[in-house]
């Protein structure tokens, strides 16, 4: 009997998937992001380029595993987020990059398409998995976005895995903290005139940017922050996006990652969005529900209000990239940046991993 009924099971997640892929014109059903930035082969090691494309593939099994199985796009978007944290290689989770004061701060949002529920955490300094923490935000409670030392509690509170904040040590991350810090030092000593050597730890002087603005101007070479989007056998669409932040930040700086419509956006009705890159002007720009007006109120498809959004962040200065999938399986991954990796799975299982611009 038992028997009997496993096989009824299978056969009906597997007739569902079926009519799933003829519901849909286009044939991806998960697309992910590692970062964008300056991702040149040229300065690939192959060891390097392998590590990447094993973590990408991973997660993008993980994601389909999930899709395939019935799970809920939100399942799969959670499942394949968990595999990009807890990857060194990539700015988020486990691979988080330090701030100004030496500290990780991590953020992270999801949302699904059907009911336009959002869950978002930012700043938190004791999640394993930010992406698990957003989702309680949205499952668990009343809010869409909590901050900080809040977070952190509120996770703790929903049963989610709290780590001590070493957990988050990486030496390439704090080498590369290291480099800003020496850099910041340098041009405080420009600016005073004095001729002491820097030293890449001393933080005394304020900095400010060329526009004589507080804060920092973006430095990293690349974005690692990850992302995924996914349609499930239902119909439905889910976006979710986790990140680091930028190195060196700065008076507990937020980017666009944790901002619903910014960084993140899913509608059932149009498609799912996650982004990478200059967070702030992905924030002046809310890329991802841009994206999705574009596709609603101008019929545009999702690979041209794709290439529009990322055109416009460029026109302001900014750079990055963003993953779109629709609600009819097309997909886009555009970026004005040298590289962006980045993958897609097809709904019938094939894999696709691209690193670069051609």
């Amino acid at each position: 009997m038992r028997n009997i009924f496993l096989l009824l099971t299978a056969f009906l997640i597997n007739f569902n998937f079926s009519i799933a892929q003829k519901k849909a014109k286009g044939n991806y059903v998960l697309v992910i992001h590692g970062g964008a930035g300056t991702i040149l082969k040229s300065k690939m090691t192959p060891e390097k380029e392998q590590a990447y494309r094993a973590a990408l593939q991973k997660a993008l099994e993980t994601g389909y595993a999930e899709i395939k199985a019935g799970k809920s796009s939100v399942d799969a978007v959670e499942a394949t987020i968990h595999v990009l944290e807890d990857d060194p290689h990539f700015n988020a989770g486990k691979g988080a990059v330090f701030t100004h004061d030496g500290h990780n701060e991590l953020d992270a949002a999801i949302m699904e398409g059907k009911t336009l529920s959002a869950g978002a955490v930012a700043g938190v300094r004791t999640i394993r998995n930010p992406i698990s923490a957003a989702r309680a935000v949205m499952d668990k409670s009343e809010h869409v976005m909590l901050t900080g030392a809040g977070a952190d509690q509120f996770a703790k509170e929903a049963g989610l895995e709290i780590v001590d904040p070493s957990y988050f040590f990486t030496q390439d991350r704090w080498d590369n903290l290291q480099q800003a810090l020496k850099e910041d030092s340098i041009k405080a000593k420009k600016n005073s005139g004095s001729n002491d050597d820097p030293t890449p730890y001393d933080t005394s002087e304020t900095i400010l940017s060329q526009n004589n603005k507080y804060g920092i101007i973006n430095t990293d070479q690349k974005f690692g922050t990850v992302g995924c989007v996914a349609l499930d056998l239902y119909g439905n669409l889910a976006a979710g996006t986790s990140t680091g932040g930028m190195t060196n930040k700065k008076y507990n700086r937020i980017g666009d990652s944790p901002i619903i419509g910014a960084g993140t956006y899913a509608n059932n009705n149009t498609v799912a969005v996650s982004c990478t890159g200059w967070g702030e002007f992905f924030i002046r720009c809310t890329v991802a529900y841009d994206l999705s007006a574009m596709m609603e109120y101008k019929g545009m498809s999702v690979k041209n209000a794709g290439k529009a959004v990322i055109d416009k962040v460029g026109k302001l200065g900014g750079s990055g990239g963003l993953i779109a999938l629709d609600k009819n399986g097309n997909m886009t991954m555009p970026f004005n940046t040298e590289g962006m990796y980045r993958g897609a799975v097809t709904k019938d299982g094939k894999i696709e991993i691209y690193f670069y611009k051609n």
